[in-house]
């Protein structure tokens, strides 16, 4: 490791080499996935199978994921588990019990193109109290997320099927069952019979092969967060305070030696046109001082910096990776990069909305590694993440500046940006300040490339469940995910609050 100030110079100087190298990089695989392509789950780690008094000496251990397979299994009449019958796929599951800490599950099966069609449920008992939750669902259908068919990210051979993931908060013991439900999305016919024409539907399809439980670990990163006001030495990125209320986000401290790992500073290298090497954030900007930086970013429209007007909204706070505390040695090496942005997807986690605005990061951490270890994905596959106190976050790394390609929405990662507010909005109204601050990201991050948020755009698709390989459609600049693929995301409370952020969006714009 080299420390941040011999390096900053360097680095800085030759971001554009950075970038262009790490765009020749080839894609490699994860580094839980398994070679030649099979699935084999990881073991659990030293730190993962640790009892609980071991990991309260240690409170900064890195994060981990365990991974157990399911057994069919029958039930009482109560719902209970109960002992596994042996045979039988129609439900499957883990019985009540004792497992190292976790926060956040997830169930993958193998195959990526197969759909379970079923009931994902999970309770689980919270560390400290020894309280069981009751059955909380977990959103199945999360095959819409993804890197686009024929894609190296894609075709890897490590991609799995998975279910969103749910944050459960700090828990150490865990109950499951996945059960295919009869007569849905089976297939129908109709049938003659003595009483005329009937209809008749199959049972649903069997539950996918494979099927594992995830139990995440974000890591005890938090514990070495900056305490609330506190200010770094000169030598380090500033380190900002949580807002009023303790309501915002803490960031790490950079370490005894501001030092940054390679692939750390690679990562923070591609935001060094905005911020130092190493900031936790990137600072908001006014109008004006945005508006003066849009004519010198080398990723901006060439057009658009030639305006007498440009169109952009003032910069939002932005956490960085480094903010947030990703461990960079999860994700793959390099970046990936598409030509601009003309259109931004929101989205939902899905994950619940169960969590307080100073566990976000620790709740980031966690998605990221489920996308990458679990899932099979390069990285995380949102661009940015916006919490419910409004603070927005990098996500995939590559620059926030830049065109980033993701795997958000299946079939339109080209030339577009996914947005995932954190939290489950079918039936819960997003806050006031999530939705503020998708309008603030959107009528900054759209008018580097000189795109208007009320208006329209055509995306060629990659592939999908709507729209065939090579189509042209015409999209709102600002869509929801289900625009692009048939899903309920981003939830039907957040999708009637789009046309709100377009409106606000273009007029941080000056429209």
């Amino acid at each position: 490791m080299s420390r941040i100030v011999g390096m900053r110079g360097l680095l800085t100087s030759s971001i554009g080499v950075t970038c262009a190298a790490a765009l020749a990089l080839p894609l490699t695989p994860p580094a839980a996935a398994a070679a030649g392509g099979a699935y084999a789950s990881p073991a659990p780690t030293a730190e993962a199978a640790a009892p609980a008094t071991a990991r309260a000496a240690e409170p900064d251990l890195p994060g981990s994921t365990r991974s157990l397979p399911l057994a069919p299994l029958t039930s009482d009449r109560d719902g209970s588990a109960t002992r596994p019958p042996g045979v039988g796929t129609a439900e499957q599951g883990l019985l009540r019990r004792n497992v190292s800490h976790f926060s956040l599950v997830g169930v993958v099966w193998d195959d990526p193109d197969t759909e379970l069609h079923g009931r994902v449920e999970v309770r689980t008992r919270a560390v400290g109290t020894g309280a069981w939750s009751g059955w909380q669902d977990v959103e199945t259908h999360n095959g819409d997320h993804g890197a686009d068919p024929d894609t190296p990210e894609r075709t890897s051979g490590h991609v799995r099927g998975a279910t969103a993931p749910l944050w459960v908060g700090d828990s150490d013991g865990v109950e499951v069952r996945v059960r295919a439900v009869p007569g849905t999305d089976g297939p129908s016919h109709v049938e003659e019979t003595a009483r005329g024409p009937r209809t008749v539907t199959e049972p649903g399809s069997p539950l996918p092969s494979g099927l594992r439980l995830e139990l995440v670990d974000p890591g005890r990163a938090d514990s070495g967060l900056a305490a609330p006001g506190a200010r770094p030495g000169p030598a380090h990125a500033p380190v900002a305070a949580p807002r009023a209320g303790g309501t915002g986000p803490r960031f790490p401290r950079p370490g005894a030696e501001g030092e940054l790992t390679a692939e750390a500073a690679a990562v923070s290298a591609t935001n060094t046109d905005l911020v130092p090497l190493g900031a936790t954030e990137v600072p908001a900007l006014t109008r004006q001082q945005t508006e003066q930086e849009l004519r010198t970013l080398p990723t901006a429209d060439p057009e658009e910096r030639q305006r007498t007007k440009p169109y952009i909204g003032p910069r939002p706070r932005i956490v960085t990776r480094r903010g947030w505390g990703a461990n960079e040695n999860l994700r793959e090496k390099g970046f990936s990069y598409t030509k601009k942005v003309k259109a931004a997807f929101v989205h939902h986690t899905a994950s619940g909305n169960k969590y307080q605005c100073s566990q976000v990061s620790s709740v980031i951490r966690s998605i990221y590694r489920y996308h990458v270890k679990s899932m099979g994905w390069r990285d995380i596959g949102y661009n940015f993440l916006v919490d419910k106190c409004g603070n927005i976050y990098e996500g995939r790394a590559g620059g926030v500046a830049k065109p980033v390609k993701g795997a958000h929405t299946l079939g339109f990662n080209s030339d577009s940006m996914g947005i995932a507010v954190i939290g489950t909005f079918g039936s819960t109204k997003p806050t006031s300040a999530a939705v503020k601050a998708i309008a603030r990201l959107t009528a900054w991050k759209l008018g580097l490339f000189g795109a208007d948020p009320r208006g329209k755009t055509y995306l060629t698709s990659g592939g999908g469940n709507l729209y065939r390989k090579g189509k042209k459609v015409r999209l709102n600049v600002i869509s929801g995910h289900r625009d692009g693929f048939a899903t309920d995301c981003p939830g039907q409370r957040l999708y009637g609050k789009l046309g709100s952020a377009r409106k606000t969006a273009a007029r941080y714009q000056g429209r």
